[in-house]
């Protein structure tokens, strides 16, 4: 999976393993074989792109088949048998005579993406397939295509710019700013130890609370201080005392508490979303920091006024102020 806001470069980095684009420097390898100078259709790789990309005079069919006809290997026949066995796959065998013009976007996307399949190639790029369709069918996609490309057995290079369909589809994620790979990991492993700052904005709904802080410690441990309150940090992170830092909490590890909680911080709830299955509160500190508090739909909590929350110290993270670095605590392995 590979993920990355707009502009990233994951798209050209798709192209440069696909030969469409040269690569300024470095070398594309694919099992092992070094790619320069082979020409694209020689790669055995198959590519989907986000806007479709179908030829608008020919048929769904013939648009499915035309990877066979490039390789000239298979007759009629077989060709025939194979465009009829991706389709049905992907339930679109009953427009396979209509053109491009006639289908839904839903039709168009498994279109594209049966003539990316129909040639089996060893490695598949998909371009963001998911973008151009409707809600519905993303959800339904989601859930077919892990088992589709499972049963072929296919490695797949998934582009998007979605970070739950990077959680939901991948294996691994790597996640691509500047042009460059900044993180590679697991999607547990992008989302509970993003490697920056950055990382964990473009992970999460909502987005993770950012709050500067200046860690201290005394014999009871690590700490900073949140409305005038103590908030316990994990062990590990002694180097962080008297550097300027940010703590990162996301919203749905935060609870509200009664005021007797020995970690209870004061807030004043702003404002409350409801947004079906959960909650979303807005509230303030002391200083006026804005934090973000995410709970389940059915959980009880104040929709305004004085209230107090809790921040397990397991689950806050801690980044360099000024290079933005997550700063990992003593034993954990960098991601």
């Amino acid at each position: 999976m590979l993920f990355g806001p707009s502009g990233a470069g994951k798209t050209v980095l798709l192209r440069t393993v696909a030969g469409v684009v040269e690569p300024d420097a470095g070398e594309v390898f694919i099992d092992g074989v070094d790619q320069h100078g082979i020409e694209p259709e020689a790669r055995g790789i198959g590519m989907a792109f986000q806007n479709f990309a179908l030829f608008p005079h020919l048929s769904a069919f013939e648009n499915i088949a035309t990877p066979l006809h490039a390789q000239g290997n298979d007759g009629r026949r077989a060709r025939e048998s194979r465009v009829q066995r991706v389709a049905k796959l992907l339930k679109i065998d009953h427009v396979l005579a209509q053109s491009p013009g006639a289908l839904s976007n839903g039709q168009k996307q498994r279109t594209s993406l049966a003539r990316a399949l129909v040639a089996e190639p060893t490695l598949l790029l998909l371009d963001d397939p998911l973008r151009n369709v409707d809600a519905k069918l993303r959800f339904e996609m989601r859930l077919e295509l892990p088992r589709l490309l499972a049963d072929r057995g296919t490695t797949v290079v998934y582009v998007t710019q979605d970070y739950r369909e990077a959680m939901a589809l991948g294996d691994r994620i790597a996640v691509l700013a500047g042009g460059r790979v900044v993180q590679a990991g697991t999607p547990a492993e992008i989302y509970f130890a993003p490697a920056t700052r950055q990382i964990a904005t473009l992970f999460g709904d909502p987005a993770i609370n950012l709050l500067d802080v200046e860690p201290e410690s005394d014999a009871d441990g690590l700490f900073a201080m949140l409305s005038g309150r103590r908030l316990a940090l994990a062990p590990g992170l002694a180097r962080a005392v008297g550097r300027s830092c940010t703590l990162g909490v996301r919203p749905e590890t935060i609870g509200f508490a009664e005021a007797a909680h020995p970690q209870a911080i004061p807030v004043d709830v702003e404002a409350e979303t409801p947004l079906n299955e959960k909650v979303v509160d807005l509230v303030t500190t002391a200083r006026g920091r804005e934090i973000l508090v995410s709970r389940p739909a059915h959980a009880p909590g104040p929709a305004s006024g004085e209230a107090h929350i809790v921040v397990d110290a397991a689950d806050a993270l801690l980044f360099d102020r000024a290079s933005g670095e997550r700063i990992v605590p003593d034993g954990e392995a960098r991601p």
